[in-house]
């Protein structure tokens, strides 16, 4: 029996491959590398010595996908298939409801021919919208969220949700993400974003290599401590682990199951930035900005239903994610070459 990872080239997605070789299972991936390049999933078989059968196909062509079912063992669905930038989901709305929804529901169609009742979506933490306290629990309201890419990921949840009261032996677990950064340790596979990164991790790896002059800080007037915005950063290779230890569980279980993956800690623009001059030995050169509308003071997760559920939490520290990146970015400047 196999995992299939859909989206499995991206960013979260090959580092979850390797974390699923390295437990011992079986992955496939499914990628039409809008957003990611196929030279990632090469590198994952030179980090886990394993060869991962790859499939370049959209995941919303249900003939290309029931080709892959019909040619792989899938007993197991991980989705990280879907567009992700806030700001082109405002200028494309279209487009990525579209997507999103598509890739989902044809997903899901197709598991349904094959007998394949265990999902795990990649959610995101902007489901809960502007929250009326911190830190975010999973039972608390979802909804107002302030773009089209968060409300596809409302959507899906709730697509999910509906599909595990109609067939009682269906199950999912909705992992809901709050800011991966960082790389696998092995500086091979890391975030490749294309153009001008959406978030400020790769901004700074950008600026620490040279590729771009300065780092924008958009507003430090909020009331935080140092009045710049708070965020539950997380290793990439932990949230990776967070995947793996979903399997099990909704192997066990059948329904729905919403589970934060974060780290329980806020850290603010500047302690990220001073974190990376530290470990690193670089200087970030960066200038204030105005605030970016949308932007909330704090934002960060209680993750203790991780823990109790899963048996999971994150190990890795600020000083790692930043090490890591930097690594990544040192060793491949422009991110991976090419196809």
């Amino acid at each position: 029996m196999a995992i299939l990872l859909a989206g499995g080239a991206g960013y979260i997605g090959t580092h979850t491959a390797v974390e699923f070789c390295n437990a011992g299972y079986d992955v496939v991936v499914a990628d039409n590398l809008y957003n990611s390049k196929a030279e990632a999933v090469r590198r994952v078989e030179k980090i886990t010595g394993k060869m991962i059968p790859f499939y370049r196909i959209d995941v919303c062509d249900k003939e290309a996908l029931r080709r892959l079912f019909a040619e792989q063992n899938i007993d197991t669905v991980v989705h990280f298939a879907g567009m992700k930038a806030v700001g082109e989901s405002v200028a494309k709305p279209l487009m990525y409801y579209r997507n999103n929804l598509d890739a989902t529901l044809t997903l899901l169609e197709v598991m349904k021919e094959y007998g394949c009742k265990r999902f795990v979506f990649s959610s995101s933490a902007t489901v809960y919208g502007e929250p009326e306290s911190i830190p975010l629990y999973e039972n608390m309201r979802r909804g107002e969220c302030s773009n089209p890419y968060g409300w596809t990921k409302w959507m899906i949840e709730q697509i999910l949700m509906d599909t595990c009261v109609a067939d009682p032996d269906f199950s999912a677990v909705l992992l809901r993400y709050f800011n991966p950064i960082g790389a696998h340790e092995s500086g091979l596979i890391g975030e490749d974003p294309q153009g001008v990164p959406n978030n400020i991790f790769p901004f700074i790896t950008q600026v620490a290599v040279g590729r771009r002059p300065l780092l924008t800080v958009f507003g430090d007037d909020y009331e935080t401590p140092d009045g710049t915005c708070i965020r539950d950063y997380i290793h990439v290779v932990d949230l990776a682990k967070g995947h793996v230890a979903a399997v099990p569980y909704a192997t066990g279980h059948t329904g729905s199951t919403v589970i934060n993956l974060g780290t329980g800690k806020g850290t603010s623009v500047f302690e990220i930035i001073q974190a990376f001059e530290r470990v690193n030995g670089v200087k970030i050169p960066f200038e204030i900005g105005p605030r970016r509308a949308g932007d909330l003071p704090e934002f960060y997760a209680n993750a203790d239903r991780a823990a109790e559920l899963l048996g999971w939490k994150a190990e890795r520290t600020m000083d790692d994610m930043c090490r890591d990146g930097f690594r990544w970015q040192t060793m491949n400047p422009m991110g991976y070459p090419e196809d």
